[in-house]
């Protein structure tokens, strides 16, 4: 794996893998975490309309060219980044990384279909809340947070959707979509020079920095919201506005809401873990592992498979940057739903004390488990692209993707049991219940 910063300030991840496939990745720190408070929403309408036509090509001409040389390709917005993505041949790789790099770096922003987009994207916000054990944490971020960005969908409201214009998805655009606010990767088995050749064809004159400016230390945000220099007063005046905070702690207690829409009971607790190090992140995942992963590990094995209350459950460790929580999730029925929470706090209460869990030869099993399941997931090449991107991006660190769990020293069970302690405090709940 080579890691190379072109000269504008784009990072490159190149991964070398044998076969004929060609995964690209390009992704921007430009997510909803970034939003304003009038902007909700506004990163994932961006998204959605660079795809609509470019300078040179209409909507139609790049759907036409991506199912000619794609297998697979998408984008997706996330509370730190959106990221545009896709597989094809080795022979395909240059037109199709002309085409998204054309997306990327040449998006139109016509007045021509942007309504129309804007209720296509008002008809999945409708469908978002279908999903209920997703409408569950979304109720949950909501009622648990006071200011952070996370309270609201990332998809946002109808109203300001309706809202917005092509001018302030201009502005968004040239705030976030810059150089040095994005990152590339390529999994391939094309020779690196030959990959770094053909994005700096690309992208190296993508919005080009006046060398004075970027001396002085305004660099990109010496644009304003249509691509024109500012000057220095409507530089301090842009930085006036406050962005949501990115952490604060939850409001402890237990919530709870009726469904015509559902049989039993959905549940999901979340523990703040901005605290956390990225090390002891790392020592909660293999506790993780043994307390709420898989069909052996304490959770399931205590309630699902020993008494029968839930028909899933687990947990989760969400790290992304602006998130940073642990969560329990499981669904059972309305009767069982007291049983359930009761038996949960009393297995987080036993197992920070659990020390015989926690042997050396535990650890390991649980650090190869892991190790394993991360390794498999990253299978895909498409799959290792997209998360080499936001390992960068998130942590400013791909290669802590493929080797987090490998240890010169191996964790000791009084660590991990010790940063259990430290992150499974003070949780909020939040219970979906048939009416």
């Amino acid at each position: 794996m080579k890691r190379v910063i072109l000269e504008n300030g784009i990072k490159v991840i190149y991964k070398s893998i044998p076969g004929n496939i060609t995964s690209f990745t390009i992704g921007l720190e430009a997510g909803a975490n970034v939003e304003q408070e009038e902007e909700l929403g506004l990163a994932h309408v961006v998204e959605h309309l660079v795809f609509k036509g470019t300078k040179t090509r209409s909507e139609k001409e790049i759907n036409n060219i991506c199912d000619e040389v794609f297998g697979f390709h998408n984008a997706m917005t996330n509370y730190p980044y959106a990221v545009y993505y896709g597989t094809c041949l080795n022979e395909d790789f240059n037109t199709a990384f002309e085409i998204y790099s054309d997306i990327i770096t040449n998006p139109a922003f016509r007045e021509e279909g942007f309504k129309e987009e804007i209720q296509v994207i008002i008809e999945e916000l409708k469908e978002w809340s279908e999903d209920l054990s997703q409408h569950c944490e979304d109720l949950l971020f909501f009622n648990a947070f006071k200011e952070r960005r996370i309270k609201e969908l990332i998809i946002g409201k109808e109203s300001m959707l309706r809202s917005f214009t092509l001018e302030d998805v201009r502005g968004f655009y040239n705030k976030y979509y810059t150089p040095d606010n994005t990152v590339i990767s390529v999994v391939t088995s094309l020779a690196c020079e030959e990959v770094i050749k053909q994005i700096e064809e690309r992208f190296a004159s993508w919005r080009k920095i006046d060398k004075q400016l970027k001396e002085n230390g305004k660099g990109i945000e010496a644009y304003d919201r249509i691509g024109q220099l500012q000057s220095s007063e409507g530089i301090e005046k842009s930085k006036e506005k406050e962005i949501k905070p990115l952490y604060e702690n939850p409001n402890q207690g237990t919530y709870f809401e009726k469904s015509s829409n559902l049989s039993g009971a959905k549940i999901q607790y979340i523990f703040p873990i901005q605290y956390l190090t990225e090390e002891e992140v790392t020592l909660l995942r293999i506790f993780n592992e043994a307390f709420g992963e898989g069909t052996s590990c304490l959770l399931y094995d205590e309630i699902r498979t020993n008494k029968g209350l839930v028909y899933d459950i687990g947990g989760k460790i969400k790290n992304e940057k602006g998130i940073k929580l642990y969560t329990i999730t499981l669904g059972t029925s309305k009767e069982n739903v007291e049983i359930a929470i009761s038996l949960i706090n009393e297995k987080l209460s036993e197992i920070k004390e659990a020390k015989e869990l926690f042997t050396e030869e535990r650890v390991k099993k649980l650090a190869k488990s892991q190790k394993l399941k991360r390794t498999l997931n990253l299978e895909k090449s498409i799959v290792l692209s997209m998360n080499l991107v936001v390992y960068e991006i998130m942590y400013n660190n791909c290669e802590k993707l493929l080797r987090e769990f490998e240890f010169e020293i191996l964790p000791k069970g009084e660590e991990i049991l010790r940063v259990a302690k430290k992150a499974l405090v003070s949780p909020a709940v939040q219970i979906v219940i048939s009416e």
